[in-house]
């Protein structure tokens, strides 16, 4: 994991790949409201602080260099392999891009985008009607979308922890929780006892076993 040549101040692929990935949750999310485009920008902001550190200034890295460098002798801190820390924390020695870490953030990411697509459509098809969505991924969680940019946010955090995104991630949570708690008290008032039937039946964020097959045969 040493390298001569340090793979940072690519400015142009940070926005690229910025890009890539908003423009590809935004194809699954496609944010109308004021709180839709309040969760996609957080998740957006997350995205961008992600990438600015991944190929252009390793602030976090810079910050640990030093201790990088007494605690792993002949590591150098600013290739790119080790800015995967938790594989060069965890004592992985080969291409970081197959470490265990690296697996599971790949797998979190896709799931969540997975997620995501399938959630929209439901949604979509649930406003077009002017009905309740509580099908497909509605009928095991009654916030798949909120679910799906969490996933995401950690399969990247697993994959390159930042001291940005770290923190950012617990108060991104929190207003996740905070943007489904009032989403909940509108369709409450919109659905009246169809939501709450709905809401005691289904969990908020973690499916459990037989969940929504209530919903689904109503």
């Amino acid at each position: 994991m040493t390298s001569s040549v340090p793979d940072y101040g690519l400015w142009s692929l940070a926005v690229i790949n910025s890009l890539v990935f908003i423009v590809f949750a935004f194809s699954f999310s496609k944010p109308k409201t004021r709180r839709d485009w309040r969760s996609f920008g957080a998740f957006s902001a997350f995205i961008v602080a992600l990438f600015a550190e991944m190929y252009g200034f390793p602030l976090t890295i810079y910050l640990l260099s030093g201790w990088l460098q007494s605690r792993y002798p002949g590591l150098d801190p600013f290739s790119h392999d080790a800015g995967h820390l938790l594989e060069t924390l965890f004592g992985w020695r080969a291409n970081p891009h197959f470490g265990p870490f690296h697996i599971l953030s790949n797998i979190l990411i896709f799931g969540g985008f997975i997620l995501l697509a399938n959630a929209w459509k439901v949604l979509y098809k649930a406003q077009q009607n002017h009905t309740l969505a509580v099908t497909g991924p509605y009928a095991r969680i009654r916030h798949p979308q909120y679910a799906g940019f969490v996933l995401i946010m950690l399969g990247f955090l697993l994959q390159w922890p930042t001291v940005l995104t770290v923190p950012m991630f617990p108060v991104l949570v929190a207003m996740y929780i905070r943007l489904a708690r009032t989403e909940e008290r509108e369709m409450a008032a919109k659905f009246g006892e169809e939501y709450r039937r709905y809401a005691a039946e289904t969990p908020a964020f973690f499916p459990r076993s037989g969940v929504g097959k209530t919903m689904q045969g109503s």
